[in-house]
């Protein structure tokens, strides 16, 4: 399995999951964000594998909504050409910063090859740089 697919799984779990519209599972309204912001914590890692939360506690709606994810992984690597045991670690921490929709994903492949990527708004786009001759790239 190419790397790059298994990129391509987690952000787009994660970012179904930031948009808090989740169609991919049925559940049209969440706050992963806000959720995150009302811990003492002030985020929420998700584990996409398990369908698990930690760091911050999530509501019981959230809960449920994470279980969905971890239940439709298999059917969207399915779509992608992978398989769900091409992961052995699939995660995303959700940072609750007030105005900065920011949230993480880490990968590692059943290789122990690991890619761990920020992404900013919504949709989550990874941040842009300037190089040292001022040419934009992603972060």
């Amino acid at each position: 399995m190419k790397f790059g697919t298994l990129k391509s799984i987690g952000h787009n779990i994660a970012d179904s999951l930031a948009s808090g519209i989740g169609m991919m599972i049925g559940v049209y309204e969440m706050d992963v964000f806000g959720e995150a912001a009302a811990t003492p914590e002030g985020f929420i890692e998700v584990d996409f594998l398990t369908g698990l939360a930690s760091g911050g506690k999530p509501s019981h709606e959230l809960l449920r909504a994470l279980d969905l994810y971890a239940r439709a992984l298999p059917e969207l690597c399915r779509r992608h050409g992978a398989d769900v045991t091409d992961f052995r670690r699939l995660t995303a921490r959700f940072s609750g910063r007030p105005m900065l929709c920011m949230f993480v994903v880490t990968i590692e492949d059943r290789h122990g090859r690991c890619s761990t990527d920020e992404y900013r708004g919504l949709p989550g786009q990874r941040p842009k740089v300037l190089d040292h001759l001022g040419r934009v790239r992603r972060k």
